[in-house]
């Protein structure tokens, strides 16, 4: 069985539709795909809707990524089989899109500053009904040939210290993760083997993270070396954390794809192992 827990959709940073994303997962022989939009479940319902009138199954999860802070890093959890109708998390989660909108309006505001005008209003139409995020920034200063590539966006303008910089005010570990398993799903530390961050750094994280309460971590994402993957695994043993995978797609490209080389090692408790998965 193919299981992918981490994707991305327009109501995020992701470029597909949900009915796009569930297109190229079933061609991509995906039989379980969790959508972890950027701190929102809108486009779960969607996804599921157009799932149902498929003639080949596929079991949607619902799911969330949800940003927080940890000791000046930006830390994603990941909240999978979530209840995507919750009032209370629908609630919660709003607080997270308000910080975004105010985060979106200051960076334009640096932007201005610097003769780059009306960025926020062009990302929001970029955004469309979804979450406003730096891909937005970024993607209006490619396109107005500001920078060449989204690279260039981060080392000159949106990166920590650099130009049009805000710090978020994001949520502590915590609380994300009381909110996801307060709508019945489990707390997943989202593809740990990315934060620039030392190995010292990693390990204080992941037992933080652990001691919080979270259920697991994503131990198989994309650009990892065998290295890394077994260092992860390590730390999944020790703290007693259940194992994911997850691409993180979030567009076509050649470095990631839904579905591909996502096997857990076969020590490791998947994330999954009590939920009832079709397939």
């Amino acid at each position: 069985m193919k299981i992918d827990l981490h994707s991305h959709t327009n109501y995020s940073d992701g470029h597909l539709s949900p009915k796009e994303l569930i297109d190229r997962a079933h061609n991509m022989q995906v039989d379980v795909l969790a959508i972890t939009d950027h701190d929102t479940v809108d486009g779960i319902q969607e996804a599921m809707d157009y799932q149902s009138k498929q003639k080949r199954s596929m079991q949607i999860l619902s799911g969330v990524e949800i940003s927080t802070s940890w000791h000046n890093f930006d830390i994603h959890i990941l909240g999978l089989n979530v209840d995507h109708k919750n009032t209370q998390f629908l609630s919660r989660l709003g607080q997270q899109s308000e910080e975004r909108d105010r985060r979106a309006q200051q960076m334009s505001d640096k932007l201005e500053k610097l003769g780059i005008e009306n960025v926020f209003e062009q990302a929001k139409v970029l955004a469309g009904k979804g979450q406003i995020t730096r891909a937005h920034f970024a993607r209006v200063l490619v396109e107005r040939r500001v920078v060449k590539d989204f690279g260039a966006v981060f080392k000159k303008y949106l990166g920590k210290g650099k130009k049009a910089h805000v710090k978020p005010q994001w949520i502590e570990i915590e609380e994300a993760i009381t909110w996801i398993q307060d709508a019945g799903g489990k707390a997943v530390l989202a593809h740990p083997g990315h934060y620039d961050m030392t190995s010292k750094w990693l390990k204080r994280l992941v037992e933080e993270f652990s001691n919080a309460g979270g259920n697991g971590m994503e131990v198989i994402h994309s650009h990892l070396t065998p290295e890394r993957k077994k260092l992860l695994a390590d730390m999944a043993t020790e703290h007693d954390l259940q194992a994911s995978s997850g691409s993180d797609f979030h567009y076509p490209n050649r470095w990631t794809e839904l579905g591909k080389n996502l096997t857990l090692p076969t020590q490791l408790v998947p994330i999954w192992h009590d939920w009832l998965l079709a397939g």
